[in-house]
């Protein structure tokens, strides 16, 4: 299995099929009138209301599904500027869950591994996470499609391979002033696929090759402290 991110530009997005740790970058591009009205600045996911699922063919009659627990990104935006915005992604494979409910020994009598979780995110098959502990994905262009929509494309690194991959991504939603934080925020959803094997990743068995990623989250304003 693999994963990967992104999340991307509006994510991230980050990831990716099966992955680690996931940066986006964007890079700068005309800019063109934009319907964000939240101020400029850093945002940072909250990570406590965002999500990064991964899926895959299995024996191509289902999609199989897992998440990543843990993800980090920072967005750098402009309203004046959409197509110039930027953000770095961070997923750690290591939080790979499965929702597997199975007695994972009685089907992997031989596995050196705990549970399936771990199976997924150690072995060398899959995530490999002890050898690549993280996936990244630097963005290389933004692209706006519509009022609230945008593709941004960038170079995802998963498996120590790096390969360009685009996100259509959409502005869920915007608060000028977030009820219990009281700092602006945004919420993003983004979707991308790529393929297993071209990340060198050549364990097939019943998994197919196209991976598909989708993100949804919640970015909050960075404000500085005012000066004392």
């Amino acid at each position: 299995m693999n994963k990967s991110a992104i999340l991307a530009a509006t994510m991230f997005g980050a990831l990716a099929a099966f992955g680690g740790v996931s940066v986006l970058s964007v890079a700068p591009a005309a800019a063109q009138s934009a319907t964000v009205k939240a101020p400029a600045g850093v945002y940072k996911l909250d990570a406590t209301h965002a999500a990064l699922l991964w899926s895959v063919k299995h024996f191509n009659i289902s999609n199989y599904t897992g998440r990543f627990s843990k993800i980090d990104a920072t967005l750098t935006i402009d309203p004046a500027n959409i197509e110039a915005a930027s953000i770095e992604v961070t997923i750690d494979p290591r939080s790979v869950q499965t929702s597997y409910p199975a007695d994972y020994k009685a089907f992997h009598a031989k596995s050196n591994y705990a549970n399936w979780d771990e199976d997924v995110s150690r072995n060398p098959n899959f995530l490999n996470s002890d050898n690549f502990p993280a996936i990244t994905f630097k963005s290389t262009k933004v692209e706006k499609t519509g009022d609230k929509t945008a593709k941004v494309t960038g170079d995802l690194t998963f498996l120590g391979v790096t390969k360009p991959v685009t996100l259509e991504t959409t502005l869920n939603g915007e608060l000028e002033k977030h009820p219990f934080l009281g700092v602006p925020a945004l919420g993003f959803a983004a979707e991308g696929h790529f393929k297993r094997s071209d990340f060198g990743q050549k364990f097939a068995g019943p998994l197919g090759d196209d991976v598909t990623i989708r993100f949804d989250g919640e970015f909050l304003q960075q404000v500085k402290p005012a000066a004392q």
